[in-house]
């Protein structure tokens, strides 16, 4: 269903972006932001799986400013590779590399980000920074409680699990206390319930966030 493409970002960068298109006319567009671990299968894998239904994806490739082709599995010696590889990418260049994956994402429509672990810190920060997106989605997004001052200019929804080891509740509720508007939701799971690749994945609750991200996006 998906091929590979190439973006070009704003200060010039070229990467790779794995596109995946709906059989007819697209509901609107998606930018899906990657965890640590790169576009790797599965990604590919959550990206088809919002073609099916009905929407435009781009999932940027957003390690290749340090490293190109990153696609990484999820044992711990993958996280620390990943972490490796993140600790590379500079914010700013990260969200513009987002900000050309919603270029090409308006083609489908209005543009909403969604985004897992990394992404789902990215995902907040799109929402308070980049003009070129319409909704976002952050998915235990480990880095919100830090950036929760910054105010999002457009409607965005958040999940957390209850028992993630790496985002403490206490930043929940500094997430919810400060941002009492937001949509906070949370899930009786650990860190990437959504991802069916990791030990951690939770059907129900990735069957209820996933429910609950389509209703919001449409």
């Amino acid at each position: 269903m998906g091929e590979m493409i190439k973006l070009t970002a704003a200060d010039g960068h070229t990467l790779d972006a794995y596109r995946a298109m709906p059989d007819g006319a697209p509901k609107g567009g998606i930018v899906l932001l990657q965890e640590i671990f790169g576009v790797n299968s599965h990604i590919r894998e959550v990206a088809d799986s919002y073609a099916r239904d009905g929407y435009l994806v781009i999932a940027p490739a957003l390690f290749d400013r340090a490293e190109p082709g990153i696609e990484l599995g999820y044992s711990q010696g993958d996280i620390k590779e990943g972490l490796d590889h993140r600790a590379k990418i500079a914010e700013a260049d990260a969200l513009s590399d987002v900000a050309a994956a919603a270029k090409a994402a308006r083609e489908g429509g209005s543009v909403s980000v969604i985004g897992y672990c990394w992404g789902g810190s990215l995902a907040y920060l799109a929402a308070c920074r980049l003009t070129s997106i319409d909704k976002a989605v952050s998915f235990y997004g480990g880095q919100v409680a830090r950036d929760i001052e910054e105010e999002p200019k457009v409607p965005i929804i958040l999940h957390f699990g209850d028992s993630d080891s790496s985002i403490p509740m206490s930043d929940v509720e500094k997430v919810r206390k400060r941002r009492p508007d937001l949509p906070v939701y949370i899930y009786e799971a650990g860190h990437g319930f959504k991802c069916n690749h990791r030990e951690s994945f939770d059907a129900e609750a990735a069957k209820l966030a996933r429910k609950r991200t389509l209703d919001f996006i449409a």
